[in-house]
């Protein structure tokens, strides 16, 4: 059984017709749909110089979800710390809360999430880019939503008094394990680093400390899942992603190809075994085998939420597949 509550993350990803704009409609329409079906969170991925992301902004894109939506908990998964100054961060998000009081979640990632070149065009100076910087970095951030430090010179309006719940993010024990320090909520991305996610989760727990925030650990895991009315069309839908991830990992990045066309792709049998590597360890299938799979998942996790990505070239197959886990979770 599925007994736990199930969110979305989401990349706005761009298909073969290239249109950044078309992809942030789809967007809109999977948040909108998303809460109609009882989905806990839809959150949005910072990505950059990536030809088949269009969630480049977090900030802007959270603030015209939030806005298309009323009651589903909209948010980042996740703003990249190193990539931007703390008080922006602050900043953009108190804004969001003020707007939007008990619906933001920000959540934050150790790395920049792109290649350097990017990452210092973002940020401008390599000042805070390091992963030693991070835990500096992140508890100025936090200290501009409730001024712990009386001496602090800057004042951060509208961040000041309007705090979303801050989320932890990683696929390492770093971050786990500084969530458990910091009495945080964390969130282990098992849909990119399935090997890593026990070992993480058991650091967290082992680490954790109750804070102002919780009282207990609560752990949120994040898994590819492709639904579909049969195995054989969940494994088809699959395809484009299958070969994105292959293009990624040979440093060929394009945009989402089309099931007819990643049908077509000539894996040697090298590239095939890569490629269905993506789905080991997750959730692809009918709904019962979905429903069986993300069981097994929160069962060997202890997961207190699962958040579900899905990563199909279609708009409607995106929305049927949110749709049939939604409707086997509501049965169970």
């Amino acid at each position: 059984m599925i007994d736990v509550p199930l969110s979305v993350l989401d990349v706005a990803p761009v298909d073969a017709t290239g249109s950044s704009a078309e992809a942030l409609r789809y967007t809109t329409a999977l948040a909108v749909r998303a809460e109609e079906l009882g989905y806990r969170r839809f959150w949005v991925a910072e990505h950059h110089n990536t030809p088949w992301v269009a969630s480049s902004s977090p900030a802007v894109l959270i603030a015209h979800l939030a806005a298309s939506t009323s009651t589903i908990r909209v948010g980042s998964g996740g703003v990249q710390l190193p990539n931007h100054a703390p008080l922006a961060v602050a900043e953009q998000f108190g804004t969001l809360e003020a707007l939007h009081p008990g619906r933001v979640d920000l959540g934050i990632g150790r790395t920049s999430g792109t290649d350097q070149v990017t990452a210092l065009a973002l940020r401008r100076t390599t000042k805070g880019m390091s992963a030693e910087a991070f835990p500096q970095e992140f508890d100025d951030l936090i200290g501009y939503f409730i001024r712990r430090e009386p001496r602090m010179r800057i004042t951060a309006i509208p961040a000041l008094g309007n705090m979303p719940k801050i989320w932890l993010l990683g696929s390492g024990g770093f971050s786990a394990q500084l969530a458990g320090t910091l009495g945080l909520p964390f969130s282990f991305a098992h849909h990119f680093s399935s090997a890593n996610t026990l070992p993480a989760l058991a650091l967290y727990r082992q680490h954790f400390r109750p804070s102002e925030y919780l009282d207990k650990p609560h752990a949120m895991v994040s898994v590819n899942a492709i639904c579909a009315d049969t195995d054989e069309r969940a494994e088809y839908l699959a395809g484009p992603a299958m070969l994105s991830f292959l293009r990624m990992h040979t440093g060929q990045a394009q945009l989402l190809a089309s099931p007819e066309e990643a049908a077509r792709y000539p894996y040697t049998p090298q590239e095939l075994e890569l490629a269905r590597s993506r789905f080991e360890g997750q959730a692809l299938g009918s709904p019962e085998t979905v429903a069986r799979q993300l069981a097994e998942l929160r069962e060997r996790t202890g997961a207190d939420e699962l958040m579900l990505t899905t990563q199909v070239y279609d708009i409607e197959d995106r929305i049927r597949s949110f749709e049939l886990i939604a409707k086997q979770a509501a049965t169970a």
